[in-house]
């Protein structure tokens, strides 16, 4: 609809010169119908031309939102079905770049389209116009045009190589960004803090560098769009005055040459700035569908089996067996293994794990998700009121109020002003360590998952809490699968069995206090070399 309404709005102004050059002939013959008549054409034209402007701007700008909208869309869902694999696939500012400039440059694409195919219809119509008019004329126009056009398209392909540079800077600046920010209390504690600013200081200044290239560039473009529709007005006009001195035009005819050539100088912009726009449209295409053809580490197979009954949950590369309903603390003499272990419990990696007898493998990925919840120990949180953010899907009130009671966070929602109502910030950054650790314990109590995956649930807080958060959360999942993966002896101690990891393999099972007793490296993990007095 857009280039409909583009089609007829542009072609009513190159019928204007026409009309113009008729009612000069009307004047000069001394027709004073026919003047009328070509004035009333004229303002005809010019209700139509306001008329179907507006509702070539409103379709526009509506495919603009419209492909900036849908693109940010598709984006978000692909960054939500690829999860945890999203940060190994690709950087952050990659996607950061998409949601900041690549949204603008495919939705400007989608906006030029209707004024770029309105203008190669404005263009013919001229054309054919001119022709009935004076054969050369004609020519000058459908020749002319392509050639010049031609000429200025040498412009897009350096434009192209250097946008795609620059967008490729710009990502890596965004990534780098990213990283300082996160990671900014550890480079101060270290004393990096000015080796990464000035890093970033000099890759910002090659990114402007190459904004400026690219500029050079552009700035050649915008020139062309006035320089070629230039040469077109002199030598158009100075043909047609030829034509008018030889009588082979009148002086209305010879008007209205000029009103086109004038009016040339409006699409064959547009077809500069289509061809501007499309490019840059292009590189971000390009980006974005590179992310969206991004496969997750784990599918579905063709055929997934039924959620089987509850069962035992058997890692078989490291012996580790969970089993149902009780309540598992993992400790690891590595502590790379315990998100890995984790990971494959909850089928987040292909491995060889199965559920009652079942490989996580042949079942869907939904099932496994709904039912086996993974909550790492730097999970974030997102902003937004804090009630909605720990209630993902979940309504219940009352839940919530007792999964704050078992992760000891009543404090924390306390000292809020309009407490569960408070808007928070993104991943917690007003929370101290240990607040933003118990407000994600809550959040993953009130989900109440079937099978429970916790990794260093309490390395945040204090003794006196972890104990309480212990108790209560022994309490609270008893009976349920439930592992933990910590070696924290608090928490150790409130479980109903303990498996013992070093190297990847399970090297010893059994309550707390027996291993303790039992296997002297276990002992040692979990005491730090020192007597367990307590």
């Amino acid at each position: 609809m857009g280039i409909l309404w583009a089609s007829v709005w542009m072609v009513s102004q190159a019928l204007m010169p026409a009309a113009v050059g008729r009612a000069i002939d009307a004047i000069e013959s001394r027709e004073e119908s026919a003047l009328l008549a070509w004035s009333g054409v004229l303002l005809a034209l010019a209700v139509v031309i306001g008329f179907t402007g507006i509702m070539r701007h409103r379709n526009a700008v509506s495919n603009f939102l419209d492909g900036a909208f849908r693109t940010i869309q598709l984006v978000t869902r692909q960054a939500s079905r690829l999860g945890a694999a999203l940060q190994r696939r690709i950087a952050t500012g990659e996607v950061v770049g998409v949601g900041t400039s690549d949204l603008d440059s495919i939705g400007g694409a989608l906006d030029i389209t209707a004024r770029g195919c309105a203008s190669i219809v404005a263009i013919v119509a001229i054309a054919v116009v001119l022709l009935q008019m004076s054969v050369p004329l004609g020519l000058l126009v459908l020749l002319g045009v392509p050639l010049l056009m031609g000429l200025v398209s040498l412009l897009l392909r350096p434009l192209h190589r250097r946008q795609n540079a620059y967008r490729d800077l710009q990502s890596d600046l965004a990534d780098r960004a990213v990283d300082i920010a996160s990671g900014l209390r550890v480079l101060r504690g270290i004393g990096g803090e000015r080796t990464f600013a000035a890093r970033y200081r000099r890759e910002s200044q090659d990114l402007r560098a190459a904004g400026v290239r690219t500029a050079r560039i552009e700035s050649m473009l915008e020139a062309a769009q006035f320089l070629v529709p230039g040469f077109f007005i002199a030598i158009g006009t100075w043909l047609a005055a030829r034509f008018a001195l030889d009588g082979r035009l009148t002086v209305g005819q010879m008007v209205s040459f000029y009103g086109y050539a004038a009016f040339l100088t409006v699409p064959i912009g547009t077809l500069t700035e289509a061809a501007d726009k499309i490019v840059r449209g292009h590189v971000a295409a390009r980006r974005v569908v590179r992310v969206l053809s991004l496969e997750p580490g784990v599918t579905d197979g063709a055929k997934p089996l039924a959620w089987p009954a509850p069962g035992d949950l058997i890692d078989r590369r490291s012996g580790l067996v969970v089993r149902s309903g009780i309540l598992l603390g993992i400790a690891c003499e590595d502590p790379q293994d315990a998100p890995a272990l984790a990971d494959r419990l909850g089928r987040y990696e292909g491995a060889d794990v199965t559920y009652s007898g079942v490989p996580l493998a042949d079942l869907a990925v939904a099932d496994v998700r709904s039912r086996i919840l993974v909550a790492h120990h730097d999970a974030g949180l997102f902003s937004g009121p804090l009630g909605r953010e720990l209630t993902p899907g979940h309504d219940g009130v009352g839940d919530l109020a007792e999964a704050v009671r078992i992760a000891c966070a009543e404090d924390v929602v306390d000292a809020l002003d309009d407490g569960l109502d408070t808007d928070i910030a993104a991943r917690g950054r007003e929370f101290s360590g240990g607040q933003v650790q118990r407000l994600r314990l809550v959040r993953v109590l009130v989900a109440d998952p079937q099978t429970l995956v916790l990794i260093e649930p309490t390395s945040a807080v204090d003794a006196h809490t972890e104990v309480r958060i212990a108790g209560r959360l022994a309490d609270h999942r008893r009976g349920r699968t439930t592992v933990v993966a910590t070696t924290s002896p608090l928490v150790l101690d409130t479980m109903d069995e303990v498996a013992y990891v070093e190297d990847g393999k399970v090297m010893a099972v059994g309550p707390h206090r027996q291993l303790l007793k039992t296997e002297p490296r276990y002992a040692a993990l979990v005491t730090r070399g020192e007597e367990d007095d307590a």
